[in-house]
């Protein structure tokens, strides 16, 4: 069955509890319960005895299975400090794993049901999540805002679906063209033609680290991914003109998006969407590397190496080009492409050194939001950390009480970075506090129902 029908069918399972029995567990400060939806998805609950009124709505990340267990915190270390603080905390398996959007929503609407119905209405309802998560919770806003106050991504996919996977492809398609490769990057028939794929490219780029020509290259697709030269928290953070030390951090990060992203649950996205969902006709690649984030780190490392830049930029414009399959990019953009259209307020949190879902989503994000007039409802914040949704928990509190904030006063305050780290330090001495004025780049290749000429 196509999964885009679990979108029609939303309404009817909110009106429906669950297929099993919900299993309940009493801690005495806490009530603990699992259940099973109509769907399949699993959900967790976990109500605290000093119940605040306000439910916590959580979205998990990308789950590529096989195992799929409901998840309804961030966290194993934020968890119990937002149960201290009274938060009811919910949230589901999703039916199916993978690039789920068209089971995620409805599920996680389908919980929240099955809260109310059995610990009553909350005196308020924020959606949240963390990378994919931050997808379905944008989703949820700006479909279902009736069933939320507020919504709150962390380290979010919320540039959307089509303009994901149009970025994944740039990088990849840089390596295949200056490496020298045949794989193929998209209409992957199965997994293992994938993981074919991935590794015989991966093979490319580990034989390519060992030249400085080789190096350049590979930061230059580094840079049409806009992935940062500090992206691990395991790595040390380069000096601003300490080229090759920035060059081998990118290295790590590309070698993990091969791994990761770029073949294997490419492969699985477009099985849901009935073909390959992105392109490269018409892009620029002179005009992307112009506007990436790490641009001169590429300059000077083809300088280093004696490589011509723009005879290898003008070899990714004559290469042959990929096109997309219009109906699996019509299915892609329907379920996970975003208008901007907010009526409740959004806050996003997301680390600057974010090699698999880089920083510049938010600029995505913020283009919509602006085009379709709803900017005064969303706010954005930075934390000074490498790795992907590597916050800590003090920083996702202090979020999470700025959102809370604006709800209870109809405005915006305590959003700039001081204030959200005394409001981090407030709620949790113990872990780090990194918020930073920071103003990411544009994203390179923006998609968005904001606007329909617009087809980046």
């Amino acid at each position: 069955m196509r999964h885009g029908t679990r979108i029609a069918a939303g309404a009817a399972l909110l009106l429906t509890l669950t297929t099993a029995p919900a299993a309940t567990a009493d801690t005495g400060t806490t009530t603990h319960v699992d259940g099973q939806l109509p769907s399949g998805a699993t959900y967790m609950m976990d109500v605290p005895a000093n119940w605040n009124g306000t439910v916590l709505l959580f979205s998990h990340g990308y789950n590529a299975g096989p195992a799929n267990p409901a998840q309804d915190a961030p966290d194993a270390a934020t968890k119990p400090l937002l149960l201290q603080q009274g938060y009811a905390l919910i949230g589901s398996s999703y039916a199916s794993t993978g690039w789920a959007v068209t089971d995620a929503v409805p599920d996680q609407l389908a919980t929240l049901k099955a809260f109310t119905t059995r610990f009553g209405q909350a005196s308020r309802t924020l959606a949240w999540g963390r990378s994919y998560g931050g997808l379905v919770t944008t989703a949820i806003a700006e479909r279902h805002p009736d069933e939320i106050d507020g919504s709150l991504s962390m380290c979010g996919l919320v540039h959307g679906g089509v303009a994901n996977w149009n970025n994944t492809l740039d990088p990849v398609f840089a390596l295949k063209t200056l490496l020298g490769s045949d794989v193929p990057l998209v209409d992957l028939p199965t997994q293992e033609a994938a993981t074919t794929a991935a590794n015989t490219l991966t093979a490319k780029v580990d034989s390519a680290q060992s030249t400085p020509e080789g190096r350049a290259r590979i930061a230059l697709a580094a840079a049409l991914h806009n992935i940062p030269v500090w992206n691990a928290p395991t790595q040390t953070r380069p000096a601003a003109t300490d080229w090759d030390a920035q060059q081998a951090n990118q290295y790590d990060a590309v070698k993990g998006l091969l791994k990761i992203a770029a073949f294997n649950r490419r492969q699985e996205a477009e099985v849901r969407a009935g073909g390959n969902m992105s392109w490269n006709t018409g892009v620029d690649y002179a005009r992307l590397l112009a506007e990436s984030s790490v641009r001169k780190e590429v300059t000077e490392l083809y300088k280093k190496a004696g490589l011509s830049l723009t005879k290898d930029l003008a070899a990714l414009n004559r290469a042959p080009r990929i096109t997309a399959n219009p109906a699996a990019v019509a299915w892609t953009s329907s379920t996970s492409s975003f208008t901007g259209k907010l009526t409740k307020p959004q806050l996003t949190i997301h680390t600057i050194g974010d090699p698999l879902v880089p920083v510049q989503t938010e600029s995505a994000l913020k283009r919509a939001v602006t085009a379709a007039g709803s900017g005064p409802l969303l706010r954005q914040a930075y934390v000074d950390n490498a790795g992907h949704c590597t916050f800590s928990p003090a920083e996702q509190l202090a979020a999470l009480h700025a959102l809370e904030d604006r709800l209870t006063t109809g405005t915006w305050r305590g959003t700039d970075p001081a204030s959200l780290n005394t409001r981090a330090t407030a709620a949790d001495p113990t872990t780090p506090t990194r918020y930073v004025r920071y103003h990411p780049t544009p994203y390179l290749r923006p998609y968005d129902l904001a606007h329909p000429a617009d087809r980046r």
